[in-house]
């Protein structure tokens, strides 16, 4: 949010600067986008225009090599034929004109010339002339043509220079229609006299022919000179050019004549144009291949190309300018709207807000801030000084305080954040926070936090105290008692008192919930009585409460207090128009006696208040060692239990229940017994609550129940077995299938399973207590209630829930036969019983009077030592065995 409006702000502040700044902005980037785009056109014009050079030259140099090899090898099989006859005539030893004019003009001379020509195309074949230039023989016709050569150069120069070996030379021809490219040999005697010469002509069309085949576009040109610039053959073909020399001109232009391989760039000798020209020598003929094109065919592609680069640079333009047009309007139109978001954004803000530039004066002021101080929009306006928009404040009521010594703090730190939080005459919270600006000046917002803090107080409240009774909660509490350890050192003890209201559960369970919180509230009220002023009450959270006394660890003083507190609660609660008689169980612990460690002090009241409940209830208990000794042993219990069952340490024994008519045994309950490996026997009351408040119950429960139903399937089809399901059992959806199971896997008779439940079961959740019920009667297994009238009985049970049997609790048999006994509750409950058509059993029959009176009350089991004590199965089964004997 601060974001947002410091940037809402900045924004209207620099709305003039922003009209004009990026205008121009956009105008200088279009044109450096367009000069961007002409520089780039053009370089990339250029260099397409050097990558077409470069491909042309590429080209040129390809087809003179290619054709430099080709005629190196024809040039080279074209000479064998002369350098045979030659090698011929010079065998004979020839010494003068006249015998090699004799002896080279016969038909037997011919013959061997012809023979040795054919196969070679030429235009007159192999001709011999003499010294005085006169043909003498032919390979082609016999007999020969009066033809001189006399007047030849290339005779006159193999004659007159006995070094020169070979001539070649574009003449006019004598043996056929055109030109002809002669390529004339010497023949010397032994002493290097001349005797004469043997030639041979191709036409230039003949090498024209071949020029063609390389096919490098138009405006080329493809030429053969010789190396003294003599053009032999050339294409495209022209005949005043064949016999003209070009050795002339720039060294450039020379070089081509001179140089092994050139490629340059040259302006043609022929038609004046600029031309790339590329030449080789051969190797075995004093002759040149010279390719050439001109550069305005080998730009063709290229200018192609610059057309297409050109229209595109030149529409890319055309485009950048009209979007910069349309931009331009677009942005003019824009910031009229952007200026009227800007003025509604700032005067819809929550917050007041103000900036001021470097000279202490008013750039922007929302009508938030107007409307949160009542204040002129005449004064507080842009352009007016901050002392003067105080000062105006403080005119109107809404500032307190002195404005220079005000102004003079804000402006005297006004490079920095600044914040703090002040409140109004009518009781608002505002938050100022002051930021500093980019040119000098600051920001300033004024936010209404009234509702914030007033809505933090209460979640802080909410985070240490009690919703339901506004106590200090655990955290509160620990908090106190952490400075409480602190001061142990400055000598100033404390003790800590838990205290746990006793059968609250029942009172919650049984009257509602609205009820039990009710009791709760009376009972925080009574412990805030019974304290002082430094002293801290504290809800743990459920039943438990916490007494922090300060100030002292004397046991006195703190038996009063305890005594007190247990006063206050006896006294019956009204809750919602009902009287509770309410209690509680109290454990302390003093520090430093007790300890100096706060999480050991805790727990050390929490084991004194334990201790108060098992040893009674409705009394304290002041923390003694052997407390911490109990724990041991009873998490010892609670580890040794967790690992009984996997060791088989458990057993079932069995106590017959006995039918008081007839004297026979009719039934046996199932009792878990625990056979420790090093403690023997333990008692099923020590470790039963144990199993119970861990979970492990349901697990030993399903155990108990699949031995019994297992071991009852072998005893006589009459006797039924009891089996004890505990509350925790009965809270699982599951149980009506574990006992299916546990019938299934034995095979015995529903009918002769008994499930002992108590009314703890009924109380919890009755509409899911008589659904768990009926599933059990279907499955045709019997119900018996069990401990009845021990707890918070209800006639309404015997006629809700489905039982097959009440068992009356031991608590009402041990008296009976004496004066005063409890023979009438029996009574009743026999009564009760036997018009809902439902069994009764006695439990903890110990004498012959017990079961007469119950014989004669219409009881109608019992169990008890009188008959026998509960026995292992092995005995059991013994004692079944007389009995049916004895039947």
């Amino acid at each position: 949010m601060g974001t947002s409006i410091r940037w809402t702000a900045r924004m209207r502040a620099l709305f003039r600067q922003w009209r004009g700044a990026p205008l121009t902005w956009l105008i200088v980037g279009g044109f450096v986008l367009m000069a961007a785009t002409a520089i780039g056109t053009a370089l990339t014009v250029d260099r397409f225009r050097q990558n077409a050079i470069e491909s042309g030259r590429d080209n040129l140099e390809s087809a003179v090599r290619l054709l430099a090899r080709h005629f190196d090898r024809e040039f080279e099989d074209f000479a064998v034929l002369q350098k045979s006859i030659i090698a011929t005539l010079e065998s004979h030893g020839i010494e003068s004109e006249d015998v090699f004019r004799s002896e080279m003009g016969t038909l037997a001379m011919h013959e061997e010339l012809r023979s040795k020509a054919s196969g070679w195309s030429d235009v007159a074949g192999a001709n011999v002339f003499d010294a005085r230039g006169a043909l003498i023989n032919s390979s082609k016709r016999w007999p020969v043509a009066d033809i001189s050569i006399a007047d030849r150069g290339y005779f006159n120069r193999l004659k007159n220079d006995p070094a020169s070996q070979e001539e070649v030379e574009v003449v006019p021809g004598r043996f056929g229609n055109g030109p002809a490219i002669v390529f004339a040999r010497r023949v010397s005697g032994p002493h290097g006299e001349f005797l004469g010469l043997v030639s041979r002509a191709i036409t230039p069309e003949q090498l024209e022919s071949f020029f063609a085949s390389t096919g490098l576009g138009e405006e080329s040109s493809i030429a053969m000179h010789h190396q003294n610039g003599q053009l032999l053959a050339r294409i495209p073909h022209v005949d005043a050019m064949i016999g003209h020399n070009y050795r002339k001109g720039s060294p450039e232009q020379m070089a081509v004549f001179e140089r092994t391989f050139v490629t340059t760039r040259l302006a043609s000798p022929i038609d004046g144009k600029d031309r790339i020209v590329a030449s080789r020598l051969l190797t075995g003929e004093p002759l040149v291949v010279v390719a050439t094109k001109s550069l305005d065919a080998t730009l063709a592609s290229w200018r192609t190309q610059t057309k297409f680069f050109v229209t595109v640079a030149v529409l890319s333009i055309a485009l950048l300018v009209l979007t910069l047009y349309l931009i331009f309007r677009q942005m003019t139109n824009r910031l009229s709207v952007e200026k009227q978001r800007l003025d509604t954004a700032l005067n819809t803000m929550t917050q007041g807000l103000l900036m001021f530039d470097q000279d202490e004066r008013l750039i922007v002021c929302n009508r938030r801030y107007i409307e949160m101080y009542r204040l002129s929009t005449d004064i507080v306006k842009p352009g007016a000084y901050f002392r003067d928009v105080i000062q105006h404040r403080y005119d109107t009521g809404s500032f307190h305080g002195d404005v220079d010594s005000y102004c003079d703090g804000i402006l005297n730190h006004v490079g920095r954040t600044q914040s703090a939080i002040v409140e109004t005459a009518d009781g608002r919270l505002i938050e100022i926070k002051n930021q500093p600006g980019t040119a000098g000046g600051w920001l300033a917002t004024h936010d209404d936090v009234t509702e914030r803090i007033r809505a933090d107080e209460r979640i802080a409240h909410m985070a240490h105290y009690d919703a339901l009774t506004d106590l200090p909660n655990r955290v509160l509490m620990r908090g106190h008692l952490e400075r409480r350890v602190a001061e142990l050192a400055a000598g100033k003890p404390f003790a800590i008192l838990y205290i746990d209201v006793d059968e609250f559960k029942g009172v919650n369970d049984s009257l509602g919930h609205e009820v039990g919180d009710e009791l709760l509230r009376q009972v925080a009220s009574r412990l805030r009585a019974c304290v002082s002023g430094n002293d801290l009450v504290a809800r743990l959270g459920g039943d438990e409460f916490a007494v922090i006394k300060a100030g002292t660890n004397d046991q006195a003083e703190l038996t009063a207090l305890a005594e007190r507190i247990l006063k206050s609660l006896r006294t019956p609660v009204d809750c919602k128009g009902q009287e509770i008689p309410t209690d509680a169980s109290i454990g302390i612990a003093i520090a430093p006696d007790h300890g100096d460690n706060l999480d050991d002090l805790l727990k050390r009241a929490d084991l004194a208040m334990y201790a108060a409940k098992t040893e009674g209830r409705r009394t304290f208990r002041f923390f003694v060692p052997e407390y911490d000794a109990k724990a041991r042993q009873r998490r010892q219990l609670e580890l040794d239990l967790r690992q009984a069952l996997a060791r088989g340490e458990f057993e079932v024994h069995y106590q017959p229940l006995v039918d008081l008519a007839a004297n026979v045994v009719t039934g046996c309950e199932a009792l878990l017994r625990w056979r420790h490996p090093e403690r023997g026997m333990v008692s099923p009351a020590e470790f039963i609550p144990v199993a119970e408040d861990t979970g492990l119950i349901g697990e030993i429960g399903e155990w108990v129940l699949k031995q019994a139903c297992t071991e009852a399937a072998a005893w006589p089809g009459q006797i039924h077995v009891a089996v004890n399901v505990s509350p925790v059992q009965f809270r699982s959806k599951m149980l009506a299938l574990k006992v299916a199971a546990a019938l299934a896997e034995s095979g015995l008779a529903p009918g002769r399973l008994e499930l002992e439940i108590t009314e703890t079961v009924l109380i919890r959740d009755d509409e899911e207590a008589l659904t768990i019920l009926q599933q059990l009667r279907e499955l045709g297994v019997r119900i018996a209630l069990d401990d009845f009238g021990t707890g918070y009985s209800s006639l309404s049970y015997l006629h809700r829930f489905p039982f097959d049997k009440i068992k009356i609790d031991r608590s009402f048999i041990s008296d009976i036969g004496e004066p005063e006994d409890s023979s009438p509750i029996v009574q009743a409950v026999v009564h009760m019983a036997a018009a809902r058509h439902m069994a009764t059993t006695a439990e903890g029959v110990e004498t012959e009077a017990q079961r007469e009176v119950l014989r004669q009350l219409g009881c109608s089991q019992m169990q008890g030592w009188l008959f026998s004590p509960a026995v292992p199965a092995s005995k059991l089964k013994q004692l079944l065995l007389e009995q049916a004997a004895a039947a």
